[in-house]
């Protein structure tokens, strides 16, 4: 979210997303409140700090944990007065094991962790203890949550084919076994005994490896999904697993057609992509939640409330278009 406001984040969300509201992230604070700090500063035994090119491991602990620990603290605090009383789904976001790995830095060099099987190995034993107790966390400050844990992985696709650079650019860590990038994904996203997403907003997204590591659901910008990715999508619905549809630009309502309004006419995307994969019209309202189609760090705190408002109006008109047989 935009901002640097905690509370005003959270009675956004909260008035925004009644049904389905989330813990929210506002990067605009400064490091330690970005995705990759937030998690980091959660590692059990395995401190971080900032460099001038980002966070990287560290031998002790510093100022710098001190402030992301702060800033989750202060947004855990926020969540907590907007829910008084909640009850139903919560969201929680946390930071992937590959992403996390491809975006932290090995202790006192500037190669990225990914690149060490060993600092892999810890960072995901790490990730999966602090995953637990995170939860736990959020559960104690919202008892009426039932929470959902999701774990941000934009770099999956580089790492499994190998394309995650190595500091000098020159050249590119080895690829990730898909086995062992499922058994990473399985061991954090089920650490918190909760159910888990993954979401990804990038091209090729690796829909079998999510699906085999037992995700509930999939989070993708349905912008970028090839056509040739359509038959991933309807293998993963008739599996049973839920699809985050990114379907609302993050910079602002996508424009619609003469008398359409936008959410209609994102409505409309989602029925006749629904309809060309082959599945059920019926199946999509209990499968599909509408969401942008990635953050809204970068938009305006006024297009940030435009979008969700899109996305709750683009999820009521679905089972309406529906009924009239959409085409």
């Amino acid at each position: 979210m935009p901002g640097t406001n905690p509370e005003q984040a959270a009675a956004v969300v909260l008035g925004e997303l009644a049904d389905l509201p989330h813990l929210a992230e506002l990067p605009a604070r400064g490091p330690g409140a970005d995705v990759v700090g937030r998690t980091a500063a959660l590692l059990v035994d395995l401190p971080v700090e900032t460099t001038a090119t980002g966070w990287r491991l560290a031998e002790r602990r510093g100022r710098d944990l001190g402030r992301a620990a702060g800033y989750l603290s202060a947004d855990l605090d926020a969540l907590e007065a907007a829910t008084q009383g909640y009850q139903g789904p919560l969201k929680i976001p946390l930071c992937g094991p590959w992403t996390l790995a491809a975006a932290l830095q090995l202790t006192r060099s500037v190669e990225p962790a990914l690149s060490d099987q060993g600092a892999v190995a810890d960072l995901i034993a790490s990730l999966a203890e602090a995953t637990a107790a995170h939860v736990a966390a959020v559960q104690r400050r919202v008892p009426g949550a039932r929470v959902l844990l999701q774990l941000d992985e934009p770099s999956l696709p580089g790492v499994l084919t190998g394309s995650v650079p190595t500091a000098s650019g020159l050249r590119r860590v080895a690829a990730v076994d898909e086995p062992v990038a499922q058994e990473a994904l399985r061991t954090v996203g089920t650490a918190g005994s909760v159910p888990y997403l993954v979401h990804c907003c990038a091209r090729r997204v690796p829909f079998g490896v999510i699906a085999a590591a037992g995700a509930t659901a999939v989070s993708c910008d349905l912008a970028l999904l090839a056509e040739s990715e359509h038959d991933s999508i309807g293998e993963l619905a008739e599996a049973g697993l839920g699809l985050l549809a990114g379907a609302v630009p993050p910079l602002g309502p996508a424009k619609a057609g003469v008398g359409a309004t936008p959410g209609r006419a994102t409505a409309e995307t989602i029925i006749r992509l629904w309809q060309r994969i082959g599945l059920p019209a019926a199946t999509l309202t209990g499968q599909v939640v509408v969401t942008p189609a990635c953050g809204l760090a970068g938009a305006s705190p006024a297009q940030a409330r435009a979008v969700l408002t899109q996305c709750r109006e683009t999820a009521r008109l679905i089972p309406e278009l529906i009924e009239e047989g959409v085409r």
